[in-house]
């Protein structure tokens, strides 16, 4: 069978294998995959024709304390069952990123973040202990205390330091299943630096859309923040997960190009700009806006897209922003933007925010787009960021190298635990030679 990413971009020939006995399957193989949500290569095989194991079926809640919110689940469970599951109990996770379709081992090992990572960091922060498969075949659990560098290099250490079977972490309680969304029109990426760094202060939830495409001003916008609303706030009952319509095929080339994507843009400005103020909404609106079109990786074509995120640390102003964003959208493919605000570094060895503003750019794959993301990765490297390797399809050795110093740190841990390369994926051969 073919194996890709969520961009669609590289494609690969392999065989993943599922059951709901994720233990016996990863025995043999030298990665395990979950929703195949990372965009590029992450939880692609490094060879062709290679077998990997596929965790969504091993998808059992095992223990759930209400006590302390303690969720002991095997690493294929989705978020979207959590969601259906914990949310009308009143218990969300503390950190969410921007899809359902995701498992909960993914998280860890991406250690994803959200729109309120200034406040309360990456999802690793939140986990107490993960059981593994290692390389040499023993089932090991690790937590802060039990094999601490082990925990902290597989929280966002991307699949590679061995095969996650079961994790525990700590839901929070919600007073609500609803939203306090401030809708705010920007002008321009200052202005979206200056007020999104005001907002959280006082939102723990934070997150913007830019349009690329406008011609009226850099950087133009809209900007939402949030926070849950309170039992008296709320809405009656519990919202419905919104129906998705589906993207039934791949569409003709140049359906989606710069003039097409620059109306909708226009569109969409307009019908935000309708709904400033504050208002309560659904938190599956808020927080999952794509999920509602399936499969709309598909839109970007045959050859796929990428989603290239950086984070940029802003001591001073917003220049370093402004700059980057001027050559990002220089070729005019790139399609959609969001823009959040980063906290602190996070527990994870690899983990990637760092204090900073976060861009993540959509832009269909071509001829021209390796050399593109070149001159963004030496523009990154060079102001002190680094990049997302969940996103991530085309970075070199050599631009991972000079964005992160952690680096050497994170592959002493992993040649400890497997000295002969067992467990390795295409991104750790494109970036780390193994």
């Amino acid at each position: 069978m073919s194996l890709s990413g969520w961009g669609r971009m590289p494609v690969v020939a392999g065989d993943e294998i599922r059951s709901e006995d994720l233990r016996r399957i990863t025995q043999d193989v030298p990665l395990t995959r979950g929703l195949g949500r990372a965009y590029g290569d992450a939880s692609l095989p490094a060879a062709p024709d290679t077998r990997v194991a596929g965790s969504r079926l091993a998808d059992r809640i095992l223990a759930f304390d209400p006590e302390t919110g303690m969720l002991h689940a095997e690493a294929g469970l989705a978020l979207t069952q959590i969601c259906d599951v914990f949310l009308p109990r009143g218990f969300f996770v503390p950190v969410t990123p921007g899809t359902r379709d995701v498992t909960l081992g993914g998280m860890v090992a991406a250690d994803v973040h959200g729109k309120n990572h200034h406040r309360d960091g990456c999802f690793g922060e939140h986990v107490d202990a993960i059981t593994l498969r290692v390389a040499d075949g023993r089932i090991v659990t690790c937590s802060r205390c039990e094999e601490p560098e082990l925990f902290k290099a597989t929280i966002g250490g991307m699949g590679l330091t061995g095969h996650i079977l079961d994790v525990r972490v700590r839901l929070i309680t919600v007073p609500s299943p609803w939203i306090m969304q401030d809708t705010v029109p920007i002008g321009d990426i200052d202005e979206f630096v200056d007020t999104l760094r005001a907002s959280s202060a006082t939102w723990p939830m934070t997150a913007g859309w830019v349009d690329c495409l406008s011609t009226r001003a850099l950087g133009r916008g809209i900007l939402y923040r949030g926070r849950w609303a309170e039992a008296t706030e709320a809405q009656a009952g519990h919202p419905r997960t919104p129906r998705a319509a589906t993207v039934p095929l791949i569409p003709p080339a140049g359906v989606l190009r710069a003039s097409t994507i620059g109306l909708f843009n226009k569109m969409y400005y307009a019908h935000r700009m309708r709904a400033v103020g504050t208002q309560v909404v659904d938190s599956h609106e808020f927080f999952y806006p794509l999920d509602r079109l399936r499969q709309w990786n598909l839109l970007y074509g045959a050859r796929g897209f990428i989603q290239y995120q950086c984070v940029l640390p802003t001591d001073q102003d917003s220049a370093v922003i402004r700059r980057f964003l001027q050559l990002a959208i220089r070729r005019r493919d790139v399609f959609l933007c969001v823009i959040k605000d980063c906290g602190a570094e996070g527990l994870g060895t690899l983990s990637f925010p760092k204090p900073g503003i976060s861009l993540a750019l959509d832009m269909p794959f071509d001829d021209g787009t390796q050399s593109h993301v070149d001159e963004m990765n030496e523009f990154v490297a060079g102001a002190g960021g680094r990049i997302y390797l969940a996103k991530d399809a085309l970075t070199r050795q050599r631009h991972y190298r000079a964005m992160d110093s952690r680096v050497d740190r994170f592959l002493c841990v992993r040649r400890s635990w497997d000295p002969d390369g067992r467990i390795r994926s295409a991104l750790s051969v494109r970036l780390f030679g193994w």
